[in-house]
């Protein structure tokens, strides 16, 4: 087996790799940008070589720097993860010319497979039926235009070497097909050094459903079922799961057939991972691209089958055949992956960015694991993916690989960045989701205003009520303690309190019980049993014989809870307090309506208005650039430019002034 690999990636992924390899023995090489010197890979490698600056195109995406870093640590092989160099052809020929394995399939395949416009002609040739579509290079946006026509909306304008929802823009009409050529191909050549983009058909209510495979290169070539992962916002996935609730044994069996046979077409070696868009209602599949690396999603078919797939691909690489057949393959319950970003749901799910000021990921179990890069004190940075971690569950059910998802976000302990959990607790929460009525429409017909709190799951008042009165308890035995003597009324046996609530002041008496206590709310007493200390970030409780877990903040006198999505300003008080608490005057916040505000921090690429301008609503009025996205801010309302408070290549702050309205 290899004695050395190197690691040609960052965050969670490179982590992940570096897990198995050392489960089998094998040192590991970490590759690090300015940016990641202190990441958690570079920590977690036994050796780590510094490769550039912060941009990826000058550290990651540097072929030679990698292969470099191969030769002077002596790493006789290099897992490449997902994305950056992942499919890339010149790197496993550079590597194979430098004596480095590649963990992964040859040139040939990668080329062929990897390509999103050569694999579908190869699956043409083939006779697999794929999407209607126009396959050959686009010049410009006017061609681009033309041809969305010709195949009739929607359509689909979609980066050659895309990957990860970059570089993709649905097209309805001849103004956003024109839009969204610009905007797909400056993405890609960002992102991929590749702009080459093509346009396909949109097929309407599909599902997305994947088929893992995995090959020797030696004569045998396995499916390992498919992943569901229809969830998706801006072609970005959300939640992936395995099984699918839609699929029969019979159509499982006819896709994972056809996947085998793309892939033995260019003689695959490693896994790899062939897309497909299922019609909701006919059930018909197209082939869509053949993603030839490891998906980001890879652990929820491991948590089925039981297989490491990195430890496969290491394995196969070495030259090793596979050790199981079509018929070993068994699916066990069910799996659930959630991706946990940076990035704020509340306000268009725009990237966050800054230092994890406390970071408490929940236990790893039998039925939870975590997939993360970072780690508490850890930054998140403006030159990459904002992923914080990969969420994955499992149940011998679909319906408790869902509870357990829905436990393990609540003890999802994350500050310092804003994060997408409260949206992700309000999608396993919805009916059809749990139903499994899934489409790649699902986030734009369930959210179709926005994401906002009227879309988080509704819970009980009384529970959140009841725990912050038995944690204000816990906090004023602990100060009785301290000070030796009773604290006023509050240490008697029974005490009546207000907890103020989402604006509603609610009367409270609370006494000590077996285990806890019991707290009367409207009339009604409801038992609170818990071990929660001051200063522990999670209250965990059993609630009337329901377990629940809170996450806890002090401001100042009062507790900010968090729970199942919902935030929550929590105030216990006394009832004189409350009296008063009453009569405090109410301070509006100001009025910014009339300016267009960063929503994000990122850099200011085009500004497309000038002072005295009219504009109408939905017009572009500027296109600012983080994450490696590119991001056009338009006018809500008819109205004239009255003033320009930033210019083209300007850093913007979060809500920094770009462009001021008349009133």
């Amino acid at each position: 087996m290899f004695k050395k690999i190197l690691i040609a990636n960052r965050g969670e992924i490179a982590c992940r790799v570096i897990k198995t390899a050392q489960k089998m023995g094998i040192k590991t090489v970490a590759v690090y940008s300015d940016a990641d010197k202190d990441a958690l890979h570079v920590s977690m490698a036994d050796e780590a070589v510094h490769i550039g600056p912060a941009a990826s195109a000058q550290s990651y995406l540097v072929i030679e720097k990698i292969v470099a870093a191969c030769v002077a640590t002596g790493a006789e092989a290099v897992h490449p993860g997902y994305g950056f160099l992942s499919e890339k052809r010149d790197f496993q020929e550079a590597l194979a010319k430098a004596g480095v394995k590649f963990i992964g399939p040859d040139a040939h395949a990668i080329f062929a497979m990897g390509d999103k416009i050569e694999s579908k002609k190869l699956a043409r040739e083939a006779g697999v039926n794929t999407v209607p579509g126009y396959l050959g290079v686009i010049k410009d946006a006017d061609e681009a235009v033309k041809i969305a026509k010709e195949i009739g909306y929607p359509v689909m304008l979609k980066a050659s070497a895309g990957g990860g929802g970059k570089g993709m823009r649905l097209a309805w009409n001849d103004a956003e097909a024109h839009e969204g050529f610009t905007s797909a191909t400056n993405e890609a050549k960002t992102s991929f050094g590749d702009d080459r983009v093509f346009v396909e058909k949109f097929i309407e209510q599909p599902r997305h459903i994947e088929i893992q495979v995995l090959a020797d290169g030696q004569g045998t070539t396995l499916y390992l079922g498919e992943r569901e992962c229809s969830i998706q916002r801006r072609h970005q996935k959300v939640i992936e799961e395995a099984p699918s609730p839609f699929l029969t044994p019979e159509t499982r069996k006819a896709m994972g057939e056809q996947a085998c046979a793309l892939a033995k077409i260019v003689n695959y070696k490693s896994a790899g991972t062939v897309e497909f868009i299922v019609g909701g209602a006919t059930g018909e599949f197209y082939f869509l691209e053949m993603n030839t690396r490891l998906q980001v999603e890879h652990p929820v078919t491991e948590k089925i089958t039981g297989l490491d797939l990195v430890e496969q691909m290491i394995r196969v690489a070495y030259g090793e055949k596979l050790s199981i057949t079509q018929n070993d393959v068994k699916l066990t319950g069910w799996s659930m992956e959630a991706r946990v970003y940076a990035e704020d749901p509340f306000r268009g799910f725009l990237p966050s960015t800054g230092r994890l000021t406390r970071y408490q990921p929940p236990t790893e179990t039998n039925h939870v694991r975590v997939d993360t890069g970072v780690y508490e004190g850890g930054e998140i940075s403006m030159f990459y993916d904002p992923m914080i971690a990969k969420l994955i569950t499992y149940g011998p059910t679909r319906e408790a690989a869902i509870a357990h998802m829905r436990q393990a976000l609540d003890e999802y302990y994350i500050r310092g960045v804003t994060h997408n959990i409260p949206f992700l607790a309000s999608l396993f929460a919805k009916d059809r989701f749990v139903k499994g009525a899934l489409t790649t429409n699902f986030i734009a017909e369930e959210y179709a205003n926005g994401f906002s709190s009227d879309d988080l799951p509704s819970d009980d008042p009384t529970t959140l009520i009841a725990v912050a009165a038995a944690m204000k308890r816990r906090i004023v035995e602990r100060n009785h303690k301290i000070s030796g003597q009773f604290p006023g009324h509050e240490m008697k046996p029974r005490v009546h309190w207000t907890v103020l609530l989402g604006g509603v002041y609610h009367d409270v008496d609370i006494h000590p019980a077996p285990g806890g206590y019991a707290v009367v709310v409207g009339g009604e007493a409801i038992e609170v049993k818990t071990d929660w200390q001051i200063g522990d970030p999670l209250i965990r409780a059993n609630v009337d014989g329901r377990m629940v877990c809170v996450q806890v903040d002090r401001t100042g006198v009062s507790f900010r809870l968090s729970h199942s999505g919902v935030q929550a300003e929590v105030w216990v008080l006394t009832r004189r307090t409350a009296e008063l608490h009453r009569l405090m005057p109410f301070k509006a916040p100001p009025d910014m309506s009339k300016y267009l505000l960063s929503p994000m921090p990122g850099l200011l690429v085009k500004l497309l208005v000038e002072e005295g301008q009219e504009v109408k609503a939905g017009e572009s009025i500027a296109v600012i650039e983080a994450m490696k996205m590119e991001n056009i801010l338009k006018a809500e309302r008819d109205s004239k430019v009255a003033k320009i408070h930033a210019a083209a290549g300007d850093s913007l702050a979060v809500d920094q002034k770009i462009v001021e309205f008349a009133g």
